[in-house]
């Protein structure tokens, strides 16, 4: 037992010098570069060896009674008691569990009877990043997308303001989607009244640049709406309008958008529209047709088995291997 202790701790040892010469001879650049030539598989095992890495070399800092959030490079967020950041895709559906005080709502967002929720309650804060439909010729620029899209149309169509009689709405919004979210908050009876921007960082704090048309892209834009009166209870002058956050999972917020949200009204009945496994929280009602992490909804399901597709849905599903 000695023999192996010793001869892991070696091992332990080696993986941790392994990734202190990587993390010092690392330039942004020079990896992004090799990562866009590597095809799927070899990105994997890449990423597969630097989560291992990291993981010895955090239990070693453990070992040493020192804070493994040196080696993730975490801040102190606010996060929820009892829940810790982990990469959700990775989980296997039958782990997943909800947050106890949500609520999920497994459905299509665009044939749910939004009716009976209206008629049971009115939300203070809405949410939405609805998955749109992008119109280039090459949209995505070599970036897998997850999700299905939903044209103009069917998002215009959303009865959003039969759930809120007065309060605030926040949409994410992609540049070409600008005019359109303005024209949507006045067809359906909001003033634009501010906007949150999502400044992307990476594990050590650097801009997280992604694909763009003309720029790189390190940030998401959310507008902010409101219709009638503020809700009761509400905290003007809160947080900042601009967050610097880790990206995380794809379509994944930051933690930060509902932080905000909660203090600007706080004890308040939040909603959020196109939710996914992913974002799910506390005292949220989240709906959307990706909230189980198992699959699609009954109904879109049984479209798709009778040659229809997923009801109002277009193009840009991941397609199967």
């Amino acid at each position: 037992k000695r023999r192996a202790g010793t001869k892991e701790r070696m091992e332990d040892d080696e993986v941790h010098v392994q990734l202190r010469k990587k993390l010092e001879a690392c330039k942004e650049e020079e990896a992004m570069a090799e990562w866009e030539g590597m095809g799927e598989e070899e990105l994997d095992r890449e990423i597969q060896a630097w989560r291992y890495m990291v993981e010895c070399a955090g239990n070693r800092v453990k070992e040493q009674g020192g804070d493994d959030r040196e080696i993730r490079g975490d801040e102190d967020n606010e996060s929820e008691p009892g829940h810790t950041h982990v990469a959700v895709d990775e989980l296997d559906p039958a782990e997943w569990q909800v947050p106890p005080h949500c609520i999920p709502i497994h459905a299509n967002v665009t044939t749910y009877d939004f009716d009976a929720l209206a008629a049971y309650t009115q939300f203070d804060a809405i949410m939405m990043d609805p998955p749109w439909q992008l119109a280039t010729a090459n949209p995505t620029r070599g970036v897998a997308l997850g999700y299905f899209q939903l044209n103009d149309h069917h998002i215009m169509n959303l009865p959003v303001p039969k759930l809120q009689t007065n309060g605030f709405l926040f949409v994410w919004v992609i540049n070409a989607k600008y005019k359109f979210t303005l024209d949507l908050f006045r067809k359906w009876g909001y003033q634009l009244v501010d906007q949150v921007v999502w400044v992307k960082m990476t594990v050590n704090r650097r801009l997280a640049k992604s694909h763009g048309y003309y720029l790189q892209h390190a940030k998401e834009v959310c507008l902010v709406g409101r219709k009638g009166d503020l809700p009761p209870g509400s905290q003007t002058n809160v947080g900042s309008d601009v967050i610097f956050s880790e990206r995380r999972g794809q379509s994944q917020k930051p933690e930060e958008i509902y932080q905000l949200i909660e203090k600007l009204v706080p004890n308040g009945r939040y909603l959020e529209i196109f939710a996914r496994k992913n974002n799910l929280r506390n005292y949220w009602v989240s709906l959307g047709n990706e909230v189980t992490g198992m699959g699609l909804p009954e109904e879109d399901m049984t479209s798709i088995k009778a040659g229809q597709g997923v009801a109002n849905a277009s193009t840009g599903r991941r397609k199967s291997s």
